[in-house]
């Protein structure tokens, strides 16, 4: 049995700002850019609007920032509230969008997510206490995204036999496609034998396994689908979603090569009455490779452990059996915490792409979202259709 709300709320505006480096750009600015680019793709007005969703800004951090970024844009909202999932923060808002409109508490949502974290330092000034397992790691060069991620590959190549030139194909695939993407940052053609020449990060994590560090936001607004119906560019539904979090840290994690997505996949699948083989692209949050094939085996596109050998043979780039991260990703078109998957999923589905960048017949996508070492992890399914 499908989900009873399934197809009843639809994305029908996306907005993305510039990307890369961006001197003297505020986080909120970047806010304000996304959400006005987002009214003016789909012929809405702030006045249209009366839920709003957001991230936390990490340096800037605040209560209510939500509202913040609401009175600056010349909303009063009925519903705002703002999101720390990291960067499954994207995937969940669409999740929360379409609960607070079925809960009677608003019509149409502007989720919004920015980050200027290419030009400002992401440093704490001051040593201080932040998740309690400190003194546990740090004092040991345990620190940072890349040496957490770092384990969990090489947990992956330790138990399935997953190579590097394996993590390199997903990473090449992701340059092919920011290549045909008019803002990805990254656009220099990427070969295996660039990525195998390209110096280790934190091993077995080469520089080309890890994603961008940038600024930039994007945006895009959930209503229902009566109302889309009434508005200028074809709607994408929202069919099904689903969440895990299996840890808070890696010293809690009964294991590292499985993550939240195995679950937080099954919900999305159930409540939209299909599986991996009606997936005609996914959208993963690659902040490194190694997340990225990791996630499709908790998606069930293929079994677990024969990820490494299944990206490979351009099986995941565009005209192959899955396109994956068709926009480019973390790894090429920039870093926004997964908000451009959602908005690259969005495009897809409307059909509107050049024909280089097309899924070809693309009916229904999904999308991950992937937050803090493995700990929180959100699943969405988008189609072109309600039903």
């Amino acid at each position: 049995m499908t989900w009873p709300l399934r197809g009843q709320y639809a994305i029908v505006g996306i907005g993305e700002t510039a990307l890369g480096k961006l001197p003297g750009r505020s986080t909120l600015s970047l806010h304000l850019e996304a959400i006005k680019a987002a009214l003016d793709d789909c012929g809405l007005t702030i006045k249209d609007i009366d839920g709003l969703l957001t991230n936390q800004p990490i340096q800037d951090a605040m209560r209510s920032y939500a509202v913040v970024v609401a009175t600056a844009s010349g909303l009063a909202p009925d519903y705002a509230t703002d999101l720390a999932n990291g960067g499954a923060t994207p995937v969940a808002m669409a999740q929360h969008a379409a609960m607070a409109i079925a809960a009677g508490l608003c019509n149409t949502v502007v989720c919004v997510h920015a980050r200027n974290q290419a030009t400002r330092s992401q440093l704490p000034e001051r040593a201080e206490v932040r998740d309690g397992n400190e003194d546990f790691d740090e004092p040991y060069g345990f620190l940072g995204a890349v040496a957490n991620h770092a384990l969990m590959a090489s947990r992956h190549m330790a138990l399935y036999g997953t190579t590097s030139a394996q993590l390199g194909a997903i990473a090449v695939a992701a340059r092919r496609h920011a290549m045909v993407t008019p803002n990805a940052t990254s656009k220099k053609p990427l070969t295996i034998e660039d990525h195998q020449a390209s110096r280790f990060i934190v091993e077995p994590l080469r520089l080309f396994d890890c994603s961008l560090v940038s600024d930039g936001g994007g945006a895009f607004i959930v209503t229902t689908a009566e109302r889309a119906r009434d508005l200028p560019l074809p709607p994408v539904y929202i069919l099904g979603m689903g969440q895990h979090h299996p840890h808070s840290n890696l010293a809690q994690a009964r294991e590292v090569a499985t993550l939240g997505g195995a679950i937080s996949s099954k919900t999305a699948y159930r409540l939209a009455g299909l599986g991996p083989n009606d997936m005609d692209f996914a959208q993963i949050y690659d902040c490194f490779t190694s997340n990225t094939l990791i996630t499709l085996e908790d998606y069930g596109f293929c079994p677990k452990g024969e990820g490494g050998a299944w990206v490979q043979g351009g099986r995941i780039e565009l005209g192959g059996e899955l396109p994956v991260n068709t926009h480019g990703g973390l790894l090429s078109q920039a870093h926004v915490e997964g908000m451009l998957h959602v908005t690259e999923a969005v495009k897809q589905l409307r059909g509107l792409e050049p024909a280089e960048r097309q899924v070809l017949g693309a009916e229904v996508g999904i999308v991950s979202g992937h937050g803090g070492v493995g700990a929180l992890h959100a699943s969405l399914i988008l189609g072109r259709h309600a039903s």
